[in-house]
């Protein structure tokens, strides 16, 4: 059965860009909801249970028809906060450099131009949803999924991405997105999006 991973760090580790309560709201309820409603979701699905929840989307095809709603977006919901964790901390932001800064500058001309359509990718994904720097092919893309879609429903990898619900800023933020997302950049942990990048080509 699926478990909810430990954050990597405390619930004010990434003040003044993400609040505590904001950070302890979303870890400990609304992760924790999509792990148990996934692990309802296949109680009677030992194949399944079996797989890690990248393995389970990456083959959402071939989920069985009934359960293919709880699986995407309670999967969904599971793989992409456990990703979302891991890439931000509390000493995050500055710019990449190495293989995938070259490879941003390569895909989108520079850093700032891949950190503006990024960002505009996230800030307007109408209503909830992500936004995503994915590996496809070999090369870097950006996308917005709506809900908890995955990346990995489509065959792409994601390594970086950004959570627009409301529940991932509105206390702090209200309808501010824009303001949200642009504190968000001064988290991320960009040895952590280096290593998912070089797995990824790998």
């Amino acid at each position: 059965m699926y478990q909810l991973p430990a954050l990597p760090y405390g619930f004010d580790a990434l003040e003044p860009h993400i609040d505590a309560r904001t950070m302890e709201i979303h870890h400990d309820k609304h992760h924790a909801t999509y792990v148990s409603k996934l692990n309802d979701a296949l109680a009677n699905h030992v194949g399944l249970q079996a797989k890690s929840v990248d393995d389970l989307l990456r083959g959402f095809d071939s989920v069985p028809e009934e359960i293919k709603g709880p699986v995407r977006n309670h999967g969904g919901g599971h793989a992409n906060h456990s990703l979302f964790w891991q890439i931000m901390g509390p000493d995050g932001g500055g710019t990449p450099s190495g293989p995938l800064g070259d490879a941003l500058t390569e895909a989108f001309g520079s850093f700032e131009a891949f950190k503006e359509k990024l960002t505009n990718a996230a800030a307007n994904q109408f209503g909830s949803g992500w936004g995503w720097l994915v590996v496809h092919g070999g090369k870097l893309d950006v996308l917005a999924l709506g809900n908890q879609d995955s990346p990995l429903m489509q065959g792409k990898t994601p390594i970086l991405g950004v959570d627009v619900w409301e529940h991932a800023y509105y206390l702090k933020y209200q309808n501010r997105r824009p303001d949200y997302l642009a504190a968000w950049w001064n988290t991320i942990r960009w040895d952590a999006v280096e290593q998912r990048f070089a797995a990824a080509q790998g």
